[in-house]
């Protein structure tokens, strides 16, 4: 008798094709809208295999209701939408979908930053609306990459392949990481410092480390009051990082000059939120690895890692192991 999955969200046909051709598979019917919770308790109940993304919460109350769960594969690097521990202590393997997107993220981080300090969409709309007359000196001016100081918080894959797009700049680039990287130092050219250090030092200051009840609100009120009053912040990992209500004031008030985000405590963001009222931040739907080929790439990625522990493998890229 055949395995079953469950897939919480619509995915290309080519990768439920792929997984049909060894399991029995049932999906939610819609795209872009997450499944209801009463409906993943109910379908979650008699399967072996889940395939999940993100914007699912796989917590303790939905794995109380899987009676024969093996294994949860997750389209995403981060993993904090599901209880590790939990799943773990079930004897269920959770993987991720780590590598595939280093490159695509990489680009969609330095393109914030470009954007937010050459006042990319602001420009647009400033001419879109009417507003541009004659050609002025100091006309939507912004600050320099070229040459600037980069601090990066979190150096992990997306956190080296970024340094690489800023040498290309001549940047200076500064890091900060839970454990310091002395090879890597050599070999890219960059310098670890304290969190303070680097906040005060650093022109940008890009945060690519992963979410955790630890690092909730790693940049708050305090942090962002070291920063330099030109510096811009920039946030591709994940909302929870960053104090929303904090940011909003520092920039409202000149405090720092500006912010790229990718990525909101609460997704989607509310149309009221105070942060998209404000001029000097570049705001995108949390779309860090949303090229065709890397999505694509992921979900071909967690089709495997099912493939792979169902039928007697291990687990690809595994978070977790069984106990």
């Amino acid at each position: 008798m055949k395995k079953t999955i469950y897939i919480t969200r619509k995915l290309p046909g080519e990768i439920v094709d792929k997984l049909s051709s060894q399991f029995l598979v049932k999906m939610w019917s819609e795209e872009n809208v997450p499944v209801p919770r009463d409906v993943l308790f109910k379908e979650i109940e008699e399967v072996d295999g889940l395939i999940c993304l993100l914007t699912e919460k796989i917590d303790e109350e939905v794995l109380s209701k899987a009676k024969q769960l093996k294994v949860i594969s997750n389209i995403a690097v981060g993993y904090n939408n599901i209880d590790i521990q939990t799943a773990t202590e079930k004897g269920m393997i959770v993987t991720n979908t780590p590598g595939v997107l280093t490159e695509t993220t990489a680009d969609l981080t330095f393109t914030l930053l470009m954007s937010a300090a050459r006042r990319v969409v602001e420009g647009s709309d400033y001419l879109r609306s009417g507003k541009w007359g004659a050609w002025s000196l100091m006309q939507m001016t912004g600050q320099d990459i070229y040459g600037a100081t980069l601090g990066i918080i979190g150096l992990g894959r997306i956190g080296e392949a970024l340094v690489k797009r800023a040498k290309g700049f001549d940047m200076n680039v500064l890091y900060h990481n839970r454990t310091r990287k002395l090879e890597k130092e050599e070999q890219l050219g960059i310098h670890y410092r304290e969190m303070k250090d680097l906040l005060q030092q650093s022109d940008f200051v890009c945060l690519l480390l992963p979410y955790s009840p630890e690092v909730h609100h790693l940049i708050g009120k305090e942090e962002l009051s070291l920063m330099k009053k030109d510096a811009i912040l920039i946030n591709t990992a994940r909302g929870g990082i960053v104090d929303e209500e904090a940011l909003y004031h520092s920039l409202k008030n000149g405090e720092i000059w500006g912010a790229g985000l990718d990525v909101f405590e609460q997704e989607p963001v509310s149309l009221d939120h105070p942060l998209l009222s404000l001029p000097n931040v570049v705001t995108l739907p949390h779309i860090g690895s949303a090229s065709v080929k890397t999505r694509m790439n992921m979900a071909h990625l967690a089709a495997d890692n099912m493939l792979s522990v169902l039928t007697g493998g291990g687990a690809l890229t595994p978070v977790n192991s069984k106990k």
